[in-house]
């Protein structure tokens, strides 16, 4: 194995603990980065800086931004008695994109996996909890992923607000667009049936 500069070999271990870089890919984006200009080397590393000294939750939804409360929270034209509960930052974008989401948003931070020894204290449910209790929510969109920890989540999360009194609903799940009923699994297939509705 051919060893490199101390510089370059601890950029290359750095870049290593990025979520999917490898060795390989990390050794390449190491070098992207010794052959790019001074200027683009110090911009990326300005970013990164900026990312963690501006960016914080906010205290309501637990969504990143620069800004608290949040976009989300803040705008006048969103429904903040409709809330949609998701398990990643990341995930908002995705319900974003359809433009058909006016309501705000809760980011639980994780999902409740016992075998990683995550628990429902360990996610960001407190808050949310504050905000049923205190009357500033009609209804609740359970939107975890549909992975057995997904479930779990949306379970455990459906009895605590269904004991607040509180209208709670599940995204549906089923066949994707565009894809062939029979390369579909069970699971899926059973899904689609539980959430069909009337045209």
């Amino acid at each position: 194995m051919s060893k490199f500069a101390e510089p370059m070999a601890r950029l290359i271990d750095e870049l290593k603990k990025l979520p999917g870089i490898g060795s390989k890919n990390a050794q390449r984006l190491a070098f992207h980065i010794l052959r790019s200009s001074d200027e683009d080397a110090e911009a990326l590393a300005g970013a990164v800086r900026d990312v963690k000294a501006n960016l914080r939750l906010c205290s309501i939804c637990n969504n990143i931004t620069d800004g608290d409360p949040c976009s989300y929270c803040s705008s006048p034209t969103r429904n903040q008695r409709l809330v949609c509960v998701v398990e990643e930052p990341t995930n908002i974008a995705a319900i974003e994109k359809t433009r058909h989401f006016n309501g705000a948003y809760h980011v639980l931070h994780g999902c409740i996996s016992p075998l990683h020894g995550i628990g429902p204290e360990q996610l960001r449910i407190a808050n949310l909890m504050r905000r049923v209790q205190d009357g500033q929510v009609d209804e609740v969109i359970l939107a975890t992923n549909p992975t057995v920890e997904g479930e779990a989540t949306a379970t455990y999360l459906s009895g605590q607000l269904r004991r607040a009194g509180l209208k709670v609903t599940r995204i549906a799940m089923g066949i994707p667009v565009g894809s062939d009923i029979e390369y579909t699994d069970e699971v899926t297939m059973l899904k689609a049936m539980e959430g069909r509705r009337e045209i």
